[in-house]
């Protein structure tokens, strides 16, 4: 028997549109600053997934506050707006993966493009099955972190490195990739080893593998912005203050020879 055709697939060509179209006209609603002028189509692409984030982790949390029932059953029970809510976020991963084929070369992007194909996979099965829905929304909440990562990376381009505002979004980043990344990837995993024998057999092996790559590559994404963003800083603090202390140390000791030289 032929499956149906599912409207959510109208769901997802239209997000695949509208943030195509969003990602187009960033750049005169958003102009780049100098200093990331040499790179507008990464201007524009963050830009695009900065929305996305707002409006899939906004909803995300909205739909559980809104509909409690979900949490309880997180494969059949979804209200309309939270299957359509998926739907868009498939067609932005689409979207955002051909900006990133056309524009960005392989070497530089196969991380994303390969979390973004898992993603894609997963999303698509909860979209076309009308099951997973609850699941899929769980996942979402991740991007209320994106928020902050895709503001860092704003920062970065803009070059507001040293600037209150990269600190404050570099503490905001980290306490809820801890909470809305890592703790909520971990629930996901432990929900889905615990109702195993629930899930087809197929839908598990889908699930688990890509909580295993997803947690994995998030583990790696983790270090690299403790590295950055706080190890680093401490180390060129205190090489800063040696300097400082060098510094001050020498012309203490130039003052010395030039009294010495005036005896």
């Amino acid at each position: 028997m032929p499956m149906a055709f599912s409207p959510g697939l109208l769901v997802v060509a239209g997000s695949f549109a509208a943030f195509r179209l969003l990602n187009r006209g960033l750049e005169r609603l958003v102009p780049p600053p100098p200093s990331a002028r040499r790179n507008r189509w990464k201007w524009r692409n963050i830009w695009t997934s900065l929305a996305h984030s707002v409006l899939s982790g906004g909803g995300a949390l909205a739909g559980f506050y809104l509909h409690p029932e979900m949490s309880n059953d997180l494969v059949g029970t979804h209200p309309p707006g939270a299957h359509s809510l998926v739907a868009v976020s498939v067609g932005y991963f689409i979207e955002d993966f051909v900006d990133m084929l056309c524009n960005q070369k392989l070497h530089q992007s196969w991380e994303l493009l390969f979390h973004h194909s898992v993603v894609i996979i997963c999303f698509g099965i909860a979209v076309l099955l009308h099951q997973y829905v609850g699941f899929a929304l769980v996942a979402l909440l991740v991007e209320i972190n994106s928020i902050f990562l895709h503001l860092r990376q704003i920062l970065l381009m803009a070059n507001l490195v040293r600037t209150p505002c990269y600190r404050l979004n570099s503490l905001l980043n980290l306490g809820t990739y801890v909470v809305f990344r890592m703790a909520t990837l971990a629930w996901m995993s432990r929900w889905l080893f615990l109702n195993r024998h629930n899930v087809p057999a197929a839908a598990y092996a889908v699930g688990t593998a890509g909580m295993a790559i997803m947690m994995t590559m998030n583990v790696v994404l983790f270090y690299r912005l403790l590295r950055s963003d706080f190890l680093k800083a401490r180390r060129d603090k205190e090489e800063g203050q040696e300097k400082e202390e060098q510094q001050e140390k020498e012309e203490g000791q130039d003052k010395e020879e030039g009294q010495e030289k005036e005896e």
